[in-house]
């Protein structure tokens, strides 16, 4: 090893050891077995779709596999319109609450304890009290995986996650587009630098096919995410078209793994999800 890079590897040790002091020791949320966080570093990209989807898609390849779904975007929960869900979480015997469920696969979000319309005004210790809540005081019973809908980008929200909870891996949605890219870059370096492993990346709206003569369009450019993922050594979990199917099926709350299952599009999420449990698999050798 050159003098060079032996100094780098220990500030990086230091930078490591200095960002740990003083931080939460993480505890494992009771009855899940992998938490899979799927953020953005910018808004606008589709991570709600995507997490849904994947979600919904971990359980389609495989149905012994028991899944949940959390919405920790405190701001901006979309899980509940995505998901056909309404209402109050019911209280156990232990005060914890019970996730709502739809599709087979039990939810909870900011948007089950706050009026649909009521716009989300705290400020940082009221965001970290609820994020504590939704981590803790749920009843989740026993889940092989928890996906984990994350805010977009790099702030109080994400460093809170991950420094409370063990996580498996994450996953990084981003459209092709430079801007998109530069924020999608800066969340991955975000999970390195906290020791969260990068399962990869996911292209979301990579392509759009004219549903009339099915000429493709790169409305947003082509192959920037695989070229970003090659740039960082990740894997491109896979590409999410840009089609009609997933918007209008999403609108409606019928996330299109579980309306069309037999779609194109549905068959795009359920490949990601076998990229990301073989990349879990890889990562937990």
């Amino acid at each position: 090893m050159s003098e060079s890079s032996s100094g780098e590897r220990a500030l990086q040790e230091r930078q490591k050891a200095h960002m740990a002091r003083g931080l939460p020791k993480q505890k494992p949320i009771a009855g899940v077995k992998e938490v899979i966080v799927v953020a953005s570093g910018k808004g606008g990209v589709g991570k709600s779709t995507t997490a849904v989807n994947l979600a919904l898609g971990l359980m389609a390849n495989d149905q012994s596999k028991r899944v949940g779904l959390l919405d920790a975007d405190v701001y901006g929960p979309s899980v509940p319109k995505l998901m056909n869900l309404k209402g109050n979480p019911e209280l156990t015997d232990n005060n914890l609450m019970r996730p709502l469920m739809n599709f087979g696969m039990p939810c909870m979000s900011m948007g089950f304890l706050v009026e649909d319309t009521a716009p989300i005004v705290w400020r940082g210790l009221m965001v970290m009290s609820a994020i504590e809540k939704l981590l803790r005081q749920v009843d989740w019973g026993l889940l092989d995986y928890l996906v984990v809908d994350m805010p977009p980008g790099t702030g109080d929200v994400q460093l809170s996650i991950t420094q409370n909870i063990p996580i498996a891996g994450a996953v990084i949605v981003s459209t092709p587009q430079d801007i998109a890219l530069l924020d999608a870059r800066r969340g991955a370096e975000m999970f390195r630098k906290v020791n969260v492993p990068v399962l990869g990346l996911v292209q979301n709206m990579s392509v759009f096919q004219c549903p009339q003569c099915n000429h493709q369009t790169h409305i947003f450019g082509s192959d920037g995410a695989r070229e970003l993922a090659r740039t960082l050594e990740v894997e491109l979990l896979g590409d999410i078209p840009l089609h009609l199917n997933i918007r209008e099926t999403s609108d409606k709350g019928q996330p299109v793994v579980v309306s069309s299952p037999d779609s194109p599009e549905a068959e795009a999420y359920r490949r990601i999800a076998s990229a990301v449990v073989c990349r879990l698999t890889e990562e937990s050798r």
